[in-house]
């Protein structure tokens, strides 16, 4: 399994709001922090600042966002506009829903932009999300980000016909736009931005996080990954720390731990099987292991899951 792929799949947008922005100079809007953004100039030009990122990025019509991580963040036509929270400027809003419309500022020229925000499975983001980058910026004038923008005007579409079905129509996109975000990032910057895709990226590493990915359930020991790499257990484990932020084990049972988080969601599933399915001979150690990660019992977790009758 593609250790990318595998991710992406456990990072399935949920929960998308979504709508346009038409802003009139002067104009601000700040975003709080705590859902993965995405947003798209359709027509104009604005300044975007990202929290932790020392200078404004200007973006034009066409340009794109992606803000995996969930940081605050703020758009605005000039540098020195004054800011309005998300709250003041949905009072504005012209139509209610999901895919809203929003007219505001000062009534000089005016910038049009599609925007939103999405959650991930809870399972999966607090840990996964860490291993993306923190910000990606497309350009519109950049030859490779074509498929890019077939997916945004598909969305931009799906959000201005606000039909039956727009809102799963719009999710799927957002997924769509997400990955095809992530590859255009990784095509561009060689994941230097993220440790984790450069790790994936690395030659030695990239195939050992290909087979931990791919066999799961194998009873890895650092010695037989650092053989699967090339390299000695000494040299395997201080590159995949350097490159990963974590060893090689705490990384696979990391993974294991979300695997079966997703399993544990079947309630004809045993929790033996899982913790088999998942590398683990015994219920007890893999009790152990799933508390120390997710900090709740699997029996536990699987209760908290349930949808309720």
């Amino acid at each position: 399994m593609d250790p990318v792929a595998d991710v992406f799949t456990a990072l399935q947008a949920e929960n998308v709001l979504y709508g346009r922005l038409d802003a009139s100079a002067p104009w601000g809007i700040s975003f709080p922090s705590g859902h993965a953004s995405f947003g798209m100039v359709v027509r104009g030009h604005c300044w975007l600042s990202v929290d932790g990122i020392e200078k404004p990025v200007s973006l034009a019509g066409g340009d794109c966002f992606l803000l995996p991580r969930g940081v605050a963040y703020s758009l605005r036509d000039e540098e020195d506009s004054a800011l309005m929270s998300l709250d003041e400027v949905v009072a504005c809003r012209s139509s209610e829903g999901r895919g809203a419309h929003v007219q505001f500022g000062g009534g000089g020229r005016t910038t049009s932009m599609i925007s939103g925000c999405f959650q991930f499975d809870p399972a999966a983001s607090q840990s996964m999300i860490e291993l993306l980058p923190a910000f990606i910026h497309i350009r519109a004038d950049d030859p490779q980000s074509s498929a890019l923008q077939t997916t945004i005007r598909l969305l931009a579409g799906e959000i201005a016909e606000d039909a039956a079905g727009s809102q799963i129509v719009v999710n799927r996109l957002v997924d769509v736009f997400f990955l095809q975000a992530i590859r255009f990032h990784m095509s561009q910057h060689g994941g230097c931005t993220s440790s984790w895709l450069r790790a994936v990226a690395d030659p030695q590493v990239g195939k050992v996080l290909r087979v931990m990915h791919e066999e799961i359930d194998h009873p890895w020991t650092v010695e037989e990954l650092a053989r699967r790499g090339g390299m000695s257990r000494a040299a395997f484990a201080l590159r995949f720390k350097q490159l990963v932020g974590e060893s090689p084990l705490e990384y696979l049972t990391r993974w294991r731990m979300y695997k079966a988080s997703r399993l544990l969601r079947d309630p004809e599933r045993k929790i033996l099987n899982i913790a088999n399915s998942v590398g683990y001979d015994s219920d007890g150690a893999f009790n152990r292991a799933f508390k120390r990660v997710l900090g709740v019992a699997p029996g536990a977790y699987r209760r908290a899951a349930a949808p309720p009758l």
